[in-house]
């Protein structure tokens, strides 16, 4: 079974929100909403020796995806053929048990049909051979999309250039995130959690204000 997912080389991403506009415009997400949230990591470290990166977050296509198990609906469920975790709207009875449970905040309310959404990796494009509107509209060349589990994939071959210690995820609660993070020791200190900059949050990623 494959493991489609997006890889984020976070020594090219310059920070520019462009994915973010690209995903609102392509899955016209709701105003004020995001499924693609670009945080602002730092800066960490000790004067002079600083750093601060930019790091977008997305549904984290976890392989053993916890909004999945609570949803008391199956609303919130992995495509038989894909793999990919969706969510269906039909379903969906707005308890937002896969909200709370989603370690990474990647979630969304939609308040105008009362359910959730989130990422899915744009899939009325990848199932006509695409790209996702993040991948192909990233000036920075920063993101790939592919099949974590084949070595001959997008995604494959850009972790393939880089160590192991170069290579991140989210913080993995045993959900096991897909998706993957570069990031180079000389460009900055990986931090695999968001500390909230202002009160606390359920969600180790809070919604940026």
């Amino acid at each position: 079974m494959s493991h489609n997912c997006i890889v984020v080389n976070l020594d090219r991403c310059t920070g520019c929100f462009g994915c973010e506009i690209a995903c609102k415009m392509e899955n016209n997400v709701a105003l004020g909403q995001r499924w693609s949230k670009v945080f602002t990591v730092g800066p960490v470290g000790e004067y002079p020796n600083m750093t601060r990166y930019a790091l977008p977050t997305m549904c984290q296509q976890c392989k053993d995806a916890p909004c999945v198990h609570v949803c008391p609906t199956g609303a919130s469920y992995r495509d038989s053929n894909t793999n990919v975790v969706l969510v269906d709207k039909e379903k969906c009875i707005g308890c937002k048990y896969c909200m709370m449970a989603c370690p990474y905040g990647v979630r969304s309310w939609n308040k105008t049909e009362k359910c959730v959404e989130k990422c899915t990796l744009c899939g009325q494009l990848t199932s006509a051979g695409k790209l996702p509107a993040c991948v192909k509209s990233c000036a920075a060349g920063a993101r790939f999309y592919g099949d974590l589990d084949d070595p001959n994939s997008d995604v494959s071959k850009e972790l393939a250039k880089y160590p192991a210690e170069a290579v991140h995820t989210l913080e993995d609660q045993g959900n096991g995130p897909c998706m993957h993070y570069i990031l180079s020791t000389s460009i900055g200190q990986w931090q695999a959690r968001i500390q909230p900059r202002r009160k606390p949050q359920t969600a180790a990623y809070p919604e940026a204000n």
